[in-house]
């Protein structure tokens, strides 16, 4: 097993910049590529003031200052030439497959035969990338969170070739990263699955959410008073849909419809936002308008009365059951902690272990309720054998 000291981020945006900046802390010599030296420019300096700001609080250690740090940073837009070193690529372009193949096609091509091939895609086929490659026993994921210092979830994730060593590699990288907030957690999952863990259990949520979209337009209900529904959480339900951006919901919301049900298709509302270029928070303009920073409560539009915390509740347990039924994961608990690790997120096993029967239940309401079969109890769920999978 090869010790990895040379790190190569290809695709130089936020979850690559922070990478950078996690692999650069850990102690290893990272080179950040990009299709053009503005994109990696950026990226260096948004890496370099993360950790100025980490020396002005006294966090880096005692006699390591920034500047030594980034002396071990590099910039190139040649993906070919920076291979010839690397120990371990990570792939950061995108969410496109097309791109995503041709990086790792170009990486098998140009890398030693002991580098890993990693992409950090939150939804797509680790197994298509790494065939593209032409070593698809060297290509896992690792599936970084928003913002990469402060979020601890890193998903290690087998493709159908990965090897057992590549994984391990993949794993002892990880645990090495640190994080600004508590200690790294990493899961291993075990099959490349749409959405691997945390994203497969969230993203049928986004079903239920488009038949309530779609139910305030239908009712001329406002967004104001549907926000009002969902006060408590970290954002109100279209504040954080803007916040997470519409494209990003639109295009995951269609991959997941093509990959496990037709069910994920994005709503009428969601589609017309992206038609018109309504992104939310990056274009200023999305359920809300963002012209003047983010959007606030208004308690005067009152309640929509239309969603319900129980639903997404029991949507997360039966999917999160589903991923156990086809063991991408072996544990509720691991689930559990990963939500806690990747999205601050409370956990919906624990709390449930005794409310299986509520759960069925609520489920076959909501499957009435909005005419989607996706919601659907799975067996594991109704047998209740899931608790003893701790």
């Amino acid at each position: 097993m090869h010790d990895i000291k040379n790190i190569v981020i290809i695709g130089s945006g936020q979850m690559g910049s922070g990478i950078g900046q996690v692999a650069l802390m850990a102690g290893y010599n990272v080179t950040m590529i990009d299709i053009k030296d503005e994109f990696v420019d950026k990226a260096y300096i948004l890496i370099e003031n993360g950790i100025k700001k980490l020396e002005e609080k006294g966090a880096l250690g005692e006699g390591i200052s920034a500047a030594d740090i980034m002396e071990r940073c590099k910039k190139s837009t040649d993906i070919a030439s920076a291979m010839k070193d690397a120990d371990l690529m990570i792939e950061a372009v995108v969410e496109n497959m097309n791109i995503k193949k041709d990086v790792f096609k170009t990486c098998g091509e140009n890398s030693r035969s002991h580098c890993i091939l990693a992409s950090n895609t939150s939804t797509m086929s680790i197994t298509e990338m790494g065939k593209a490659s032409g070593r698809p026993d060297k290509c896992i994921g690792l599936h970084f969170f928003n913002p990469v210092p402060l979020m601890r979830l890193i998903e290690v994730i087998y493709s159908e070739e990965s090897s057992n060593e590549s994984i391990e590699i993949g794993m002892n990288f990880s645990e090495k990263l640190p994080c600004l907030k508590g200690k790294r957690y990493i899961a291993k999952v075990l099959k490349d699955r749409p959405g691997f863990l945390v994203n497969r259990i969230t993203a049928p949520v986004q079903i239920y959410q488009n038949y309530v979209f779609d139910s305030c337009a239908e009712r001329g209900i406002s967004w104001e008073a549907l926000d009002n529904d969902t006060i408590g959480g970290p954002m109100a339900i279209t504040v954080l849909a803007d916040f997470t951006g519409i494209d990003t919901m639109y295009h995951g919301q269609l991959y997941y419809s093509k990959t496990l049900s037709p069910d994920f298709a994005p709503g009428r509302v969601v589609t017309q936002l992206f038609n018109e270029g309504k992104f939310g928070a990056k274009t200023g303009q999305g359920f809300h308008d963002w012209s003047k920073g983010r959007p606030q409560p208004n308690k005067d539009a009152g309640k929509a009365k239309i969603y319900n915390i129980k639903y997404p509740i029991a949507i997360m347990v039966n999917e999160a059951c589903r991923t156990l039924e086809e063991a991408i994961i072996p544990s509720w608990k691991v689930i559990d902690d990963a939500l806690m690790a990747g999205f601050n997120m409370p956990p919906p096993m624990a709390p449930n272990i005794n409310n299986s029967a509520k759960i069925v239940d609520d489920l076959n309401e909501l499957m009435d309720l909005t005419g989607k079969e996706y919601f659907k109890p799975c067996d594991l769920l109704i047998s209740e054998k899931w608790v003893d999978m701790k």
